[in-house]
């Protein structure tokens, strides 16, 4: 094990994200406990082994006080600390020595997964430019954007989604895991990370997911061991060359094709543009209902959220979920 810091660069909190996390039905996440650790397990990218990572947040009197008034701050840039582990997949495999790749690799998807890889220290700004912006700021204080552990998994849970109840295609997700995935203890906790590319090829029948469901997921493990959805690649991409190659996978559209750029490799400034609940969000916020605006006219709204275009889509789509749970007690930014 390994332990590491992650500098929050900007408002973020962790305690915002197992909020989250708990109504995320993609996110199939059984990690929680209240204890406030965010436990990780997911396979690395090149399936050699399956990471681990507790993650907890410093807090300060500052905090402590404000909780027991029943104020929300607005959390600070502070330390976000992980203790993270690497587990041979192999029977005999050692791990890696630390300081070798494996081990940047795995903080580096950490860190991804908690948008902690974007620096957000311009995000509050929106609230000056943009009144909705300014609310959304203000009702979900401190909420980046919490992505799948991979877009390997992204891509995966898309095609498993795809024709049937989320709630169906989450129990089939965690099936796969409890089945075929690696059981690793977590800060005390066991869980079963999804399975590894070369382990989910093997599969060749399974409840619920029909002949070309699995197809279509051996097409995409396929993908992920050859290196083609890795996450800085997508990103180093342009946005629109990302997306033409994810729509490439048999089974992925453009609906799923943004869903891997954004919640997969953690895009931080895309405006989904197939994605209709958001753009009824997004037309109820800003009071459009009447003019019924078209996709390219939201697209245009949507600039004035630059270079964050992917997070404020996540607080609106948050904003309109009743299921999210809201920070407690009275929003108060806090001063220096």
């Amino acid at each position: 094990m390994t332990a590491v810091v992650l500098t929050a660069r900007g408002p973020f909190s962790l305690t915002a994200a197992l909020r989250f996390l708990k109504t995320f039905t993609p996110a199939c996440y059984t990690g929680g406990r209240r204890d406030g650790v965010l436990r990780l397990a997911f396979p690395s990218d090149d399936g050699r082994f399956t990471v681990t990572a507790a993650v907890r947040q410093e807090r300060t009197a500052a905090d402590d006080g404000a909780e027991r008034a029943g104020i929300t701050r607005l959390p600070e840039e502070g330390a976000v600390h992980a203790d993270i582990s690497l587990h041979p997949a192999a029977p005999g495999s050692t791990a890696p020595s630390p300081g070798e790749e494996p081990w940047a690799a795995a903080t580096a998807a950490v860190a991804r997964v908690l948008s902690l890889d974007v620096d957000g220290s311009r995000f509050p700004a929106l609230a000056s430019a943009d009144p909705v912006a300014a609310g959304l700021l203000a009702e979900f204080p401190g909420l980046r954007p919490v992505c799948f552990d991979s877009p390997y998994e992204a891509a995966a849970w898309a095609i498993i989604g795809h024709r049937v109840r989320m709630s169906h295609a989450a129990a089939v997700r965690t099936l796969l895991a409890q089945r075929y995935g690696h059981r690793v203890e977590v800060a005390g906790q066991e869980l079963p990370a999804f399975p590894a590319p070369q382990v989910l090829r093997t599969v060749t029948s399974f409840p619920g997911l029909d002949e070309v469901k699995l197809r279509r997921l051996h097409a995409v493990a396929d993908a992920a061991a050859a290196g083609e959805l890795d996450a800085a690649g997508l990103r180093a991409l342009p946005a629109e060359d990302a997306l033409a190659a994810q729509r490439e996978l048999p089974g992925i559209g453009p609906f799923s094709a943004e869903l891997v750029l954004v919640r997969g490799a953690g895009h931080p400034d895309l405006f989904p543009r197939h994605e209709p609940r958001l753009h009824a969000a997004m037309t109820d916020a800003y009071g459009l209902a009447d003019g019924s605006p078209g996709v390219f006219a939201l697209a245009r709204l949507a600039e004035r959220w630059r270079p964050y275009r992917s997070w404020t889509a996540l607080l609106l789509r948050a904003h309109a979920d009743p299921r999210v749970t809201r920070a407690p007690g009275p929003y108060r930014r806090s001063s220096r």
